[in-house]
């Protein structure tokens, strides 16, 4: 199934989602130079590599994965140091405060900083000298974090590697010395966290793709995920919840929250496997259980989807004042088990700048920078307001594809697997993997059955698609 071409530019008018940058913000990025220089430790021999996908060009993350001399791991993960590249109060500071972070759609992005900054001078491309914020981690070999530290560095990359590629170059026995022990640190910690009672849904993701074939310019997929993927965001997940607990002590910062699972959607999990035939073995955690589900089983998607109620209620805290007295439910992130914060992604989020600049200054014993303080309360509101956009960017941009893909299928049969039953709140809930579709249908068996589906509606202007079980 392929769409034809698709005006995505009219979607971003119809949310009022500006592209254009000032003349003055855009000549700020083109001119940025590094604020902290002179504070900055030499650290172009560590032998750094990136894992994006494919085409990436803002690239935030450079990371070596070692084992320790003890059986652990060593841990460096280099930031794109953005504060040392925005000038407080500047016109394009005050630019990014509005926007909040990078939105995305399927014919580019919207992004948080001119592309001459995120994309050239502050991206950790390959063979280039960049500022970052060097965080080194030891970590035992049971996963537990032993000690961090963090500095202002300077870096160069070796390599910008993908995840189908380190896949690729692990089958072959090539993988690259820099994250030799990715692979062990990844489970590992993985291992740690769920025992901590975190939680990895695995839900499918669908991709709007380009097309080759004339006047069928956008297709839907499955998007490509590999074991590279969840052990790189490993790395992400021990940083940031070295931030969260640093920022938590100083009791200044900004913690990404999630309060815990409530005891009505556990047992609806719970409801949920035994109506499946899935067993659920003693002492095991809700993310424990769906950790051991078939990745191919039609159940497991069922129950993925009814584990997604688990994760309600995300949020941001600044901790000043009260809020650092706060209970630790509320401060917490129960999705990784502990304390947490965003601060591995600054050229597209916001909140990834004032939280880094905490972490650099609660641990070098110095005083937390006035411009910090000064946005610290707004950025909640900024943050989640800015993740509502680029959730519905997301959700809009699927929608008007599905409904184009289809609009000439009407009446036409797939293979589809049912993801939510019918349960008196929504409507039955139905996944087809090619073309990937998610979408109502009526009469649809129970979650977790194969079955066949007929297209009812697809209607690009609306938009909207709908199915019938037959």
């Amino acid at each position: 199934m392929r769409a034809p071409a698709i005006d995505f530019a009219q979607l971003r008018r119809d949310m009022g989602i500006a592209g254009e940058f000032s003349a003055e913000a855009q000549q700020q990025a083109a001119a940025a130079v590094d604020r902290f220089a002179d504070a900055r430790v030499d650290r172009t021999d560590l032998e750094l590599v990136t894992i994006d996908p494919p085409g990436s060009m803002d690239l935030d993350q450079a990371l070596r994965v070692i084992r320790a001399d003890d059986g652990g791991f060593l841990v460096h993960y280099a930031i794109a140091d953005v504060a040392a590249l925005v000038e407080p109060g500047s016109a394009l500071d005050l630019e990014t405060r509005r926007r909040g972070q990078t939105v995305y759609f399927p014919d580019g992005s919207v992004p948080l900083h001119p592309r001459a900054l995120s994309e050239g001078a502050g991206s950790l491309l390959p063979d280039q000298r960049r500022p970052a914020v060097l965080w080194t981690a030891d970590v035992a070999v049971d996963g537990q974090c032993r000690g961090v530290e963090v500095s202002r560095a300077l870096v160069r990359s070796r390599a910008r590697l993908d995840y189908a590629g380190v896949m690729a170059d692990l089958s072959a026995d090539r993988l690259h010395p820099a994250i030799a022990a990715l692979p062990d640190f990844g489970r590992t910690r993985l291992a740690w966290s769920l025992a901590r009672g975190a939680v990895q849904l695995d839900l499918p993701d669908q991709e709007i793709v380009p097309h080759t074939e004339p006047g069928r310019a956008w297709t839907l997929r499955m998007a490509p995920r590999t074991p590279a993927d969840q052990w790189n965001a490993q790395v992400s997940l021990l940083i940031g919840m070295c931030a969260g607990r640093i920022q938590n002590d100083a009791g200044i910062g900004l913690l990404r929250t999630l309060p815990p699972a409530s005891t009505e959607a556990v047992e609806d999990l719970r409801r949920a496997a035994a109506h499946l035939g899935i067993e659920w073995r003693d002492g095991l955690s809700p993310g424990e259980f769906l950790a051991t589900l078939e990745p191919d089983a039609p159940t497991t998607l069922a129950l993925m989807t009814v584990g997604a109620r688990l994760m309600r209620g995300a949020g941001y805290l600044s901790l000043a004042g009260e809020s650092s007295a706060l209970p630790a439910e509320r401060r917490e992130h129960a999705g990784v088990g502990g304390l947490y914060a965003h601060v591995t992604a600054p050229l597209r989020r916001l909140g990834d700048r004032y939280a880094t600049e905490v972490a650099l200054a609660v641990t070098a014993g110095a005083e937390v920078p006035t411009w910090v303080r000064e946005v610290l309360p707004e950025l909640p509101k900024t943050m989640s307001g800015s993740d509502s956009v680029a959730a519905t960017a997301e959700r809009k941009s699927i929608d008007l594809t599905e409904a184009v893909v289809l609009s000439d299928q009407v009446g036409r049969r797939f293979d589809a697997v049912v993801m939510r039953g019918a349960d008196g709140r929504r409507p039955p809930e139905i996944f087809i993997e090619s073309p990937a579709i998610v979408a109502r249908c009526e009469n649809a068996p129970a979650a977790g059955t194969p079955c066949t589906v007929e297209v009812v509606t697809a209607d690009p202007a609306v938009p909207e698609v709908s199915f019938r079980a037959v």
